[in-house]
């Protein structure tokens, strides 16, 4: 019988909650509950204050129903986006709007775990003594590279060295009286691009690709992830590409995507423009700071360098000719591509549009859309780190225990765990 009424709890919540402004007789319908329990559950969730009603239907010449919707001031999450170069710390309330961010540079991720993870678990403090509310109930992370989902460590990978099955989700845990979940940044980035864009909202099938300081990609299918085993699926970066031949990759091999198309290829070829001289405005940047960065590529390239210009059509026409044996496999109704490849906007869409449709096989994919991630970067993970949490949260699985944290009066965020 528990398992029946927490499992008929998640469907009514999740309901109310993508459905704001519902009445009872339209969600009974939906979930496939009788009335009687639905009723029921609709009281068990007022009355902890998960939902609420702010009004009621429109008259169609009978009484009125009441509209049922989401309480979001009931409580809030936190976010925590943890780059290569940058972190950045949200607090969101719980239908995922900001309520407060926080950027930092990072000087090296590569300085371990506990440093890094030091400095985030102090910004949360700051975050959270901001927030009217100290109802704090739950925090997601996101990280650059695989994730073991199940356990919530990151799988070695050279963007994170020293990070390798480092228990960061027991981290958060034991310093936070609130459940943690970890996972890489490019799920979370594909959640938050269906959160924000209305057409990858209503894909039934998404495939999202990031190329950032790594390469990876996400499957959402009816607006939930697909995880694989261990929540590793989408790690794709170090598989083999033939157009990359003998180029050296982090990880010690030749011939990874990622060691062609991420951030750090495309800096790495743009240095090489610069120092020829075959790119007069990245030779002068480099003069100017000692330094290329992708965005500096990307400017280049904005500002007619040939050589700039040639680079990012070059890489995103490989990386379209590699993204089309994924859409051929998956068959998305919608292929994102987001990261920081995606600033060069028109430079490297046409390219990547261009190399999916020629690969795919004769069946093609008709309805297929291909787009450049309309989401602001610096945002997005913590944005897709609060659509994380509160998608578990709500869960069958993890109601229970929201449930009795909600309920009991002593349950918020006291000076001791902020101190």
């Amino acid at each position: 019988m528990a398992i029946e009424r927490y499992t008929g709890l998640a469907s009514v919540l999740e309901t109310i909650r993508w459905q704001d402004g519902i009445t009872q007789a339209s969600l009974t319908d939906q979930v496939g509950l009788g009335r009687s329990v639905v009723a029921e559950r609709v009281a068990e969730l007022e009355h902890i204050g998960l939902i609420h009603s702010p009004g009621r239907a429109p008259s169609t010449g009978g009484r009125t129903a009441k509209l049922l919707s989401l309480n979001a001031q009931a409580g809030y999450v936190v976010g925590v986006d943890i780059a290569s170069n940058e972190m950045v710390v949200s607090a969101s309330d719980l239908a995922g709007a900001l309520l407060g961010t926080r950027h930092r540079e990072l000087c090296d991720v590569g300085e371990g775990p506990e440093r890094i993870l030091a400095q985030a678990n102090a910004i949360i403090k700051e975050v959270v003594r901001e927030q009217s509310s100290n109802n704090l109930l739950g925090i997601g992370v996101g990280l650059s590279g695989p994730v073991n989902f199940d356990t919530g460590t990151p799988v070695g990978v050279p963007v994170l060295p020293g990070w390798g099955d480092y228990p960061v989700r027991e981290e958060f845990a034991a310093r936070w009286p609130v459940p943690a979940w970890v996972d890489n940044r490019v799920n979370l980035l594909a959640l938050a691009e269906i959160e924000g864009n209305p057409r990858a909202a209503k894909a039934k099938h998404l495939l999202y690709f990031g190329a950032g300081a790594g390469v990876g990609a996400a499957l959402i299918t009816h607006g939930r992830l697909y995880r694989g085993s261990h929540g590793l699926a989408g790690s794709i970066g170090h598989v083999a590409v033939p157009e990359a031949g003998v180029v050296a990759c982090r990880c010690g091999r030749t011939g990874c995507l990622e060691a062609v198309t991420s951030g750090w290829a495309i800096e790495r070829d743009g240095l090489m423009l610069a120092e020829t001289g075959r790119s007069p405005y990245l030779a002068q940047v480099l003069a100017e700071t000692g330094r290329i960065r992708a965005y500096d590529v990307t400017l280049a390239a904005e500002h007619e360098d040939t050589a700039a210009r040639e680079l990012l059509n070059r890489t995103a026409a490989l990386l379209g000719s590699s993204l089309a044996t994924l859409v051929s496999f998956f068959a998305p109704h919608m292929l994102v591509v987001g990261g920081g490849i995606a600033r060069a906007k028109d430079i490297v869409l046409k390219p990547i549009q261009q190399a999916v449709l020629e690969r795919l096989p004769s069946t093609g994919a008709p309805d297929l859309l291909v787009e450049l991630s309309t989401i602001d970067e610096q945002v997005g993970g913590v944005v897709g780190a609060a659509q994380l949490v509160l998608g578990e949260l709500f869960s069958k699985d993890n109601l229970p225990g929201l449930l009795e944290r909600l309920n009991q009066p002593g349950n918020q965020i006291n000076e001791g765990a902020l101190a």
